[in-house]
């Protein structure tokens, strides 16, 4: 009685491995597909790029091995150190003023205002598009020395000798207007965060006697910290690699006087201009660390200034 108990408990759990067995071979199948693709986009050519940092490569001969006087190089290159400082500006200055842009925004339409999903559509269309080639192209013909903006001031009485694109002092500041354009992607997710804010923090603290600004500062802000921090992230990564406004509104060249030579457009010029690949190569990689770098630093003092609700002290 015993053993055929044992031995029907037995054919059950073998049933069921060969059930799990068969679902975790299924699965496997399924992720061929990815597998595949990644092994060969993308883990070949970021393996294969680390090798020709390491080389001096022209896309039409062989590479012939150099060590590390790819990177050696950099500190003796005037336009790769120019390249550095113009892309810091850059991140520094239009990253903080897109989360603010973006956080103010998202505090205009939390307030309960009709047809609120129209408003969202229309605030995150810029998000679309502001990357794409024809925004770019339309961004240069705005700031052009006779375009719409120069008209604009001429209007108010105000010459605008040169435009804004062909001026050094101004280049930049142009695509760093455009960069905080394209606040619609970091507003939805503060709109997001502000609906999950509990009603009840406000009412007690306006009982008290805390005005709006208070409120913000001791409510709101300490609650959509995880969010500024995610954002945050998301938003220092891609403006360091911010490469199509920078090409289209300069026409490829990083001008006037390498004012807009980003990082990413310096290393499709080494890259593709000039054949010097293993060059172009080791400046990625550069770029990658520096990518990592400044993830790592928002993690790391993210203890110092984020706060989760559900924290206890």
């Amino acid at each position: 009685m015993r053993q055929g108990l044992w031995h029907k408990h037995a054919s059950k759990k073998c049933l069921r491995l060969h059930s799990v067995a068969k679902e975790t071979i299924a699965g496997y199948l399924f992720l061929v597909p990815w597998l595949v693709g990644f092994f060969l986009f993308m883990l070949g050519p970021i393996l294969a790029s680390l090798y020709l940092s390491f080389t001096q490569f022209d896309l039409l001969s062989a590479p012939q091995w150099i060590g590390n006087k790819n990177y050696l190089g950099m500190l003796q290159d005037p336009r790769y150190v120019n390249s550095i400082r113009v892309t810091l500006v850059y991140v520094f200055l239009s990253v903080p003023l897109k989360l603010a842009f973006a956080l103010c925004i998202a505090l205009l339409l939390n307030k309960g205002l009709r047809g609120l999903g129209i408003y969202r559509a229309i605030y995150y269309i810029p998000s679309l598009l502001g990357a794409s080639v024809a925004v770019a192209i339309l961004w240069r013909q705005i700031f052009a020395a006779d375009g719409l903006l120069s008209q604009f001031l001429g209007l108010l009485g105000i010459s605008d000798t040169g435009g804004w694109v062909a001026r050094p002092d101004r280049a930049l500041f142009t695509l760093i207007i455009l960069a905080v354009w394209q606040f619609g992607s970091p507003m939805l997710i503060f709109l997001a965060g502000l609906k999950q804010i509990p009603q009840e923090f406000h009412e007690a603290a306006a009982v008290d006697g805390a005005g709006k600004i208070r409120r913000f500062f001791t409510i709101t802000l300490p609650l959509l910290t995880p969010l500024v921090l995610f954002n945050l992230i998301l938003q220092t990564i891609d403006a360091f690699q911010a490469f199509t406004p920078a090409f289209i509104v300069s026409g490829g060249t990083g001008g006037p006087a390498d004012a807009t030579l980003f990082y990413t457009l310096y290393i499709y010029q080494e890259g593709f201009g000039n054949l010097h690949m293993g060059y172009a190569s080791a400046m990625a990689w550069v770029l990658l660390l520096a990518i990592a770098f400044f993830t790592a630093v928002a993690f790391l003092t993210s203890r110092y200034w984020v706060y989760y609700q559900d924290e206890r002290d």
